[in-house]
């Protein structure tokens, strides 16, 4: 498996090589060069199997020769252990042919516990064989970061920096990091906002001057390609337990960087039956004013009740367009150049293939807290504001009450307790178990400017020698 830049200007790369590289040296994001397909017969022996088997099933095309089939199951199932559910993903019916898939029971309570907790073994793995040490830069609008330090943070390999807005994430989410003392984890708190975090580290992807000689950097956001990989893997987990091997099924997904329901897109050009997919956002709605309108354009950051989708910018939408755009690596290079320039439009052709996949809705903050409440009345299950965000755009996009919903759960309601309250819950939900001490443990972070000097200049004096 070869995977090509969306801007067409850098060398295909293999599984290996795409691990460690990140953005690509023409600033676009890596992809695969083809997608392993499965029919109706293979979809209907796959509904069969349990999430570890699934999930070796569903990746191991991708890993191809880089990683022998028997170490990527170990390395799944170790990802897999430690999280709550024996069923690692379990559905929730809301009603009539309504679902959550519950993606919260991971180590840090979050969906993207499913894509770091492998990747941290996968990069560890991979850098021991080649005899290297590396840097991993991210940032976070909240739980990427914690995902990424617990599934990191044991790696001998690795140096880890972590940029996070100050005072823009909730408690729990900047605890989830602050506390980790490990010697290699680096916590950032950024006097900005998400965007300044995230143009930093695409910043220092694109000029890694600043560091040791002999080290590179490695990005454990959604733009790293195994992210997206492993997130493919619960859509046909949760389509094909609700019979998605014989009919459609819909997603609705809080989205913030693109880059889960991107990994819906993928399934569904790999064979999933899959009827829409509906991006659910915030106040930070570009995606959804650009499939009401077809303009692509940024607005000021709105700070909201769901921290993790305050995002201006949808980085993993490059890759959509690529596709929608007939896989023109020119075009693709020449649209994102206009856009850094002001808002932009799509050629009427590319605009409908959106259209054919994709539905969107907005909500706001009131009525983020209304959903909540609502879902509580009526079946005393407690969402937090991000997956109450994808209920929302869920029931105003279905067409039908025929129509097979699946809402993607993507946090724990104990992870942002001033919306649950908002809603009318009488008390702060609590932590679960293995995470009663939190509030009390020892903090240690950095607040610095924002500034990218500042923050490489910090880096520079903290990498492990």
């Amino acid at each position: 498996m070869n995977y090509i830049s969306t801007r067409g200007q850098a060398p295909a790369l293999d599984f290996e090589e795409v691990l460690l590289t990140g953005l690509a040296p023409d600033g676009g994001l890596y992809v695969p060069e083809s997608l392993p397909q499965f029919d109706e017969a293979e979809l209907k022996e796959l509904a069969r199997l349990p999430y570890n088997e699934l999930a070796l099933r569903i990746m191991l095309p991708f890993v191809g020769d880089s990683i022998a089939e028997a170490e990527l199951r170990t390395m799944i199932d170790d990802s897999y252990a430690g999280f709550r559910h024996p069923a690692v993903a379990p559905l929730v019916q809301l009603g009539h042919n309504e679902w959550l898939l519950e993606l919260f029971h991971g180590p840090t309570l979050a969906f993207k516990d499913f894509a770091l907790q492998l990747l941290g073994r996968l990069l560890d793995f991979v850098l021991t064989r080649r005899g290297e040490r590396a840097v991993v830069m991210g940032a976070t609008s909240g739980d990427t970061g914690s995902a990424a330090i617990q599934g990191c943070q044991h790696c001998s390999s690795l140096d880890l920096f972590i940029l996070h807005p100050h005072q823009r994430v909730s408690e729990v989410q900047r605890r989830q990091m602050t506390t980790v003392l490990a010697d290699n984890v680096h916590n950032l708190a950024v006097q900005g906002n998400f965007d300044d975090c995230q143009a930093m580290v695409k910043d220092s992807f694109a000029d890694q001057s600043f560091l040791p000689e002999g080290r590179r950097l490695i990005a454990v956001n959604s733009i790293n390609w195994a992210r997206i990989m492993a997130q493919i893997v619960y859509y046909f987990y949760s389509g094909l337990a609700l019979g998605a091997a014989g009919r459609p099924v819909s997603f609705s997904v809080p989205t913030g960087n693109f880059g889960d329901i991107y990994a819906g897109y993928l399934a569904s050009r790999m064979g999933l039956p899959v009827e829409r997919l509906i991006i659910a956002t915030n106040a930070n709605d570009i995606l959804h004013r650009l499939l009401e309108q077809n303009r692509y354009a940024r607005q000021d950051l709105q700070h909201t009740l769901s921290p993790s989708m305050d995002i201006v910018v949808s980085s993993n939408f490059e890759r959509l367009l690529f596709d929608v755009h007939g896989r023109d690596g020119a075009a693709i290079a020449e649209l994102m150049a206009r856009f850094q320039q002001g808002e932009v439009t799509l050629d009427p052709q590319a605009f409908e293939r959106i259209q054919q996949c994709f539905d969107s809705a907005s909500c706001g903050d009131a009525a983020t807290v209304a959903t909540i409440a609502e879902v509580w009345r009526e079946s005393e299950y407690l969402l937090d504001p991000h997956s109450a965000i994808g209920v929302y755009a869920g029931r105003h996009c279905r067409r039908s009450p025929g129509q097979v919903l699946i809402t993607l759960a993507t946090a724990h309601p104990a992870k942002f307790a001033e919306a649950v309250i908002q809603a009318g819950y009488p008390e702060q939900p609590p932590l679960p178990a293995h995470m009663g001490a939190l509030m009390e443990r020892e903090e240690r972070f950095e607040v610095v400017a924002n500034d990218l000097a500042a923050v490489q200049q910090f880096m520079a004096r903290h990498i492990t020698a």
